[in-house]
């Protein structure tokens, strides 16, 4: 596997090694003990989420607290736009993004740490995300920052058309008025 630093150290993009000949592919999706060494630490996945969306749908920015959940994104089918914020106060990146664009093509995967925001935008006409989770889903303690947020300034590949957010996303807050990831938050 390759480790892809990006501009904020915790956020990683992965590449498998990709094994292929006329029958098709194979390649290792996950092996913890790999990618554990690789970034340094170790991983702990308690949960495995499936997603599939039509072109346009933008889904985020979403994360939890008190319960943060580290995420490791990759595209089974199509393309998306995947993008990281980091919501750590007091971190130098705080407010910073990192984007990749993930695809069933490129099997990249991005690593998105404990203290981030997570979104991404359809690129395709359909798309199917995988994510592993470092915690459960708590849906009382999901969050949501406003994926428009000029504050944090995603340069989202919209083609000029709005995206397709659900309520909840709609509703999201700046991140001036969102409760964020401070000292002791990720300490559990």
């Amino acid at each position: 596997m390759k480790i892809t630093p990006t501009g904020i150290p915790d956020v990683v993009v992965i590449e498998p090694q990709v094994f292929g000949d006329a029958r098709g592919f194979f390649f290792e999706s996950f092996n913890q003990q790999k990618l554990a060494a690789a970034l340094g630490r170790p991983m702990g996945f308690v949960q495995d989420n499936h997603s599939r969306s039509a072109r346009g749908v933008l889904r985020g920015l979403h994360y939890q607290l008190p319960y943060p959940q580290g995420k490791l994104v990759r595209v089974i089918q199509g393309e998306i736009f995947d993008v990281a914020v980091d919501i750590r106060r007091g971190s130098p990146t705080f407010g910073k993004w990192e984007s990749d664009v993930l695809s069933a093509e490129n099997k990249r995967q991005l690593w998105v740490p404990e203290g981030f925001a997570h979104g991404f935008l359809v690129l395709s006409e359909v798309a199917e995300v995988l994510y592993k989770t470092t915690d459960y889903y708590h849906p009382a303690d999901e969050k949501c920052i406003r994926w428009d947020d000029p504050a944090i300034g995603i340069p989202w590949p919209l083609q000029g058309a709005m995206p397709l957010v659900s309520g909840k996303d709609a509703a999201g807050k700046s991140l001036a008025a969102a409760r964020v990831f401070e000292q002791g938050d990720l300490q559990r």
